[in-house]
């Protein structure tokens, strides 16, 4: 039933066409753009979440707003 609607449809057969090239351009992009990152910048995402050297990262317990 549902492959003889399907098949009614004029101009059906390009939407898979144009959904594998939308995914194999994304991963293809997402490919080039982890080949193409610095190693710095891999190593400094790397120990964001243990790093404690940066005001940014710590939580306060004060209570207060910092302005009063």
């Amino acid at each position: 039933m549902r492959r003889d609607v399907i098949e009614t449809i004029q101009g059906i057969e390009i939407y898979p066409l144009i959904s594998l090239v939308i995914f194999v351009a994304f991963f293809i992009g997402l490919i080039y753009y982890v080949v193409r990152l610095r190693k710095s910048d891999i190593d400094r995402w790397k120990d964001m979440p243990l790093d404690d050297d940066e005001p940014d990262n710590e939580i306060s317990n004060d209570s207060k707003p910092k302005g009063e």
